[in-house]
């Protein structure tokens, strides 16, 4: 692992560019400089750079980041809508928002692309609820399962149970939207707000990306029990590992004996000796001898019969209980119309040539989340990466889900897609754990965040090395992370040009990364918010105190800024105006 000051300021990476009369590849230095401020803040004026510096400023004093969203209701009052517009439009609008609509956010995504910057557009418009409004709309979601499982017995781990205290999914999270379920008509329009974010991208750029999260496109409560379901069968496999002494593995290492495994699921009561025989007659399983995590999972995706029926023991209890309960009628067509959203917006994006992003988020809803970005990514990323899945490093399992997708993708035979974050949920995650009674399952501290970041993204590297259909999109601000991707990617003589390897940043964040890539050749993107300013308040309340801790953390941005102001007035650059 690289300490914060381990790397040089510049860091030296290799292009691989093809020569125009050999097809040997020649080796070109690049050298990247993150403190040359006349590269990273060339496509900004003076008025844009001074903007920063305010903004930054004011997120460093906690009086105003408290308050935020009470003063700038203040200051509607006061100075009235027309007049307020336009006073956010001079800062915190204009520093992290791009414009109002498709039309108007145009300009700046063009000038980015013009020095080298992407973007991944997002319409940023949140519902403003009170934190009562939050509650009732997250329990009212539940109420209906609830009702049907008094019928009979609650087998559902209070972890994957809705919980009022934390029934406003909002709380503690700064750098994520919420959406909260209403009925389906509210999600089809969230659906096409999607679409629409789609075609704006496929428009405004070339091989752009856009956004989503699940939760936006049906009722949280589905993807809470397939989540449920999902863990409870990987921590079956778990258990029958344990059996044959072969716990503490990664989770690939773990391979099953076939004999032995049927032997122990007809023991623990799960089934007669030939039904278990019958659940593996005709599966490409085991062939070896063996059955690893993939082959134990392709179980339940494919004989939906079994898990319906299926019992399995509760570790903690030692009862067999069903794996999964019967949902009903109204039920069943919902998560059907949840699916056949995420199939249109799948598809759309194939159409317009936009590669779509599947937001992560909690750690109750992730597992369902990540299955079926999975499903999509076998249907649609047999050509060429088009769905990518986060994975949030803070998780003390990142690592294990990160190497079994990417392992499914080589057997399978499609190009795997990761955007890696560090996450956005550890408050609530964390409180949410102490509280309800279940293991936290954030990492112990930042400094092993770093570590299992850096190790997620050393495996993909390498499998990009080795194989050229993985691709990952390096989505932080942390510029060691930044520097110590692009001493990997010297070490393993891999070429931005490939596209590859991404690099992400929000749009009025570390300029002095994202640019100074961009001019050099990778590809890198800005996430692009946009919406009207009444509706994306709640977007910038959240800047406002993600920012707080950032700019308190770091001076070097805003040293950075100085820096080049300063240089601009002593060349006489007063006036200064980006060319491109």
């Amino acid at each position: 692992m690289l300490s914060k000051n381990s790397l040089p300021v510049a860091v030296q990476a290799d292009l691989i560019i093809q020569s125009k009369n050999t097809t040997d590849a020649q080796t070109q230095k690049i050298e990247i400089d993150f403190g040359n401020t006349h590269e990273a803040y060339k496509s900004k004026d003076n008025i844009e750079l001074l903007r920063s510096l305010l903004v930054f400023k004011l997120c460093t004093f906690d009086f105003l980041v408290d308050k935020n969203k009470e003063l700038m209701d203040l200051s509607k009052k006061v100075f009235g809508q027309r007049l307020f517009e336009r006073l956010m439009k001079m800062t915190f609008y204009g520093q992290f928002v791009a414009g109002e609509d498709h039309n108007s956010i145009k300009p700046l995504i063009h000038k980015n692309q013009a020095f080298g910057v992407g973007s991944v557009l997002d319409y940023s418009v949140e519902e403003d609820l009170t934190q009562e409004e939050a509650e009732k709309k997250e329990m009212e979601q539940h109420y209906v399962s609830c009702c049907f499982l008094t019928l009979g017995v609650d087998h559902r781990e209070k972890k994957y149970k809705a919980h009022r205290q934390f029934g406003d999914r909002r709380g503690g999270v700064v750098s994520a939207r919420t959406y909260f379920y209403a009925d389906e008509a509210k999600c089809d329009n969230q659906m096409e707000t999607f679409l629409n974010c789609i075609k704006a991208s496929g428009g405004a750029s070339v091989d752009g990306f856009s956004a989503i999260k699940m939760t936006a496109l049906g009722r949280p409560q589905f993807l809470l029990q397939f989540s449920e379901v999902l863990v409870k069968w990987r921590r079956f496999f778990n258990l029958l590992a344990a059996q044959q002494g072969k716990s503490g593995m990664d989770a690939l290492e773990q391979k099953l004996e076939l004999e032995q495994l049927k032997e122990s699921l007809t023991q623990l009561g799960v089934g007669n000796k030939d039904d278990i025989e019958n659940w593996f007659t005709g599966e490409k399983l085991g062939p070896s001898g063996t059955i690893d995590l993939l082959d134990w999972n392709s179980l339940i995706n494919d004989r939906t019969s079994i898990s319906n029926l299926l019992v399995i023991p509760n570790v903690e209890t030692g009862q067999l209980e069903p794996l999964l309960r019967k949902f009903t009628v109204e039920e069943e067509k919902q998560m059907k119309r949840m699916l056949q959203r995420v199939d249109v917006l799948a598809k759309h994006a194939v159409e317009n040539g936009v590669r779509l992003m599947v937001d992560a988020e909690q750690t109750y809803f992730q597992p369902a989340i990540s299955r079926l970005t999975l499903e999509m990514q076998r249907i649609f990323n047999r050509e060429k990466p088009i769905i990518f899945n986060t994975y949030q490093c803070y998780l003390k399992e990142a690592y294990d889900n990160v190497s079994v997708d990417m392992e499914l993708s080589r057997r399978e035979g499609w190009y795997f897609g990761a955007k890696l974050v560090r996450g956005a949920y550890m408050y609530q995650e964390r409180s949410r754990a102490e509280e309800i009674g279940y293991e936290d399952p954030i990492n112990p501290d930042y400094e092993a965040t770093n570590r299992m970041y850096h190790k997620c993204l050393e495996f993909v590297l390498e499998e990009i090395n080795h194989n050229r259909k993985a691709n990952v999109m390096v989505a932080s601000h942390n510029e060691d992370t930044v520097k110590f991707t692009l001493e990997k990617m010297n070490q393993m003589g891999l070429s931005p040009t490939e596209n590859k390897v991404y690099f992400g940043q929000l749009l009025g964040m570390c300029d002095q990364i994202s640019f100074p890539l961009g001019q050099a050749g990778f590809p890198v993107y800005k996430y692009v918010p946009y919406g009207p300013v009444n509706e994306v308040i709640p977007y910038l309340s959240r800047r406002a105190l993600e920012n707080r801790g950032f700019m308190k953390g770091s001076q070097r941005e805003r040293s950075l800024l100085w820096k080049e102001l300063k240089r601009r007035l002593l060349n006489g650059q007063i006036l200064y105006k980006p060319v491109y």
